[in-house]
């Protein structure tokens, strides 16, 4: 596990040097000339936002000018904001866990949803019934997302680790063809990716925990967040009027997912409808989930063994931009 980890964070930092471009921040109390936010097919509000021009719309009026950046997998989203090519990037909770752990500068400001995005996936005929089933095989997964985590917790309560089976380090896209294709036993899934496979192609759960699933963070960079807080809270307003119209509109929030990701309507729908908007302020709901996944992460030696989680994730969960913006 932790030869794996090496491995995966040196891909990140090489990853990080690449990518870096010229940061958008000015300095403390300046305006930023450019803010840079991911969008994702996992984060349904992001599309929402960047479809209909909000953004640019808001930032025209004090000549800021505003860049979008696709994140495939909260690994991706996580290397964008640790190689500052964006200020704000949507990921798991418990990946930006990690990613702090780890000492990304990074802050959790605002929740897009509480999602049951991820499971554990096999092609139907397949033998494997459940987790434990699972001993000796070949599973596909995101290191460092949440579906990683999601199959470490499972297999834990099933009295197994990672030791016990054979994970295959793949992008959520290609972890569903694997698995199509026969080339692995099972896949810790993600939407739409999950939907389609078992909407589309016999996929079949293993395992499925709503509990399990880290909810979806909009994370910034620290450094953002201290020079711009009032950009801050104007991207969570933003992303306010995203949450409220995604759930006004929800056949064409619907509409708007199938025709970004390439999906077929029914999946897009199948995906939203495991998504819970209602919660977008920060606060101990969250915290207590991403900290029982982060005492996982730790027993794998993902997050290191003198780290304090309860610390850790009160230093990644900042509550106070959304707090002023959403209950103001």
């Amino acid at each position: 596990m932790k030869n794996w980890w090496r491995g995966t964070l040196l891909v990140s930092l090489a990853a990080a040097l690449l990518l870096a471009g010229c940061s958008s921040s000015a300095k403390e109390g300046e305006k930023p000339e450019k803010i840079r936010l991911d969008y994702a097919f996992y984060s349904p509000t992001s599309l929402a936002l960047k479809k209909f021009g909000w953004a640019e719309e808001t930032f025209k009026k004090e000549g800021i000018e505003v860049e979008w950046v696709q994140s495939l997998g909260s690994n991706k989203a996580l290397e964008f904001l640790n190689s500052d090519s964006v200020d704000f990037g949507s990921t798991a909770g418990a990946a930006a866990l990690i990613a702090k752990d780890k000492g990304a500068p990074i802050e959790s400001v605002y929740i897009y949803s509480q999602p049951e995005w991820t499971a554990l996936v096999t092609k139907d005929g397949n033998t494997i019934k459940d987790v434990k089933d699972l001993k000796g095989k070949k599973v596909a997964a995101t290191f460092g997302t949440d579906p990683h985590i999601f199959l470490l917790r499972a297999l834990s309560e099933a009295g197994l680790s990672a030791k016990d089976v054979q994970i295959v380090n793949l992008q959520h896209a290609d972890g569903a063809n694997a698995l199509i294709k026969g080339q692995v036993d099972a896949w810790a899934g993600l939407d739409p990716h999950m939907a389609r496979t078992e909407l589309e192609s016999g996929g079949k759960y293993i395992y499925r925990n709503p509990d399990f699933n880290t909810y979806g963070t909009l994370n910034v960079r620290t450094e953002f967040a201290k020079n711009h807080p009032k950009q801050v809270e104007q991207v969570i307003e933003l992303y306010e009027k995203a949450r409220k119209w995604t759930l006004e509109n929800p056949e064409e929030a619907a509409n708007l997912l199938s025709e970004e990701a390439g999906i077929k309507e029914d999946v897009a729908k199948k995906q939203l409808e495991r998504n819970n908007f209602s919660e977008p302020v920060p606060g101990s709901q969250h915290e207590k989930a991403i900290s029982a996944a982060g005492e996982v992460l730790q027993t794998e030696e993902i997050v290191k063994k003198d780290t304090d989680i309860q610390k850790l994730v009160k230093e990644l969960i900042n509550p106070k931009f959304a707090e002023k913006v959403i209950n103001k």
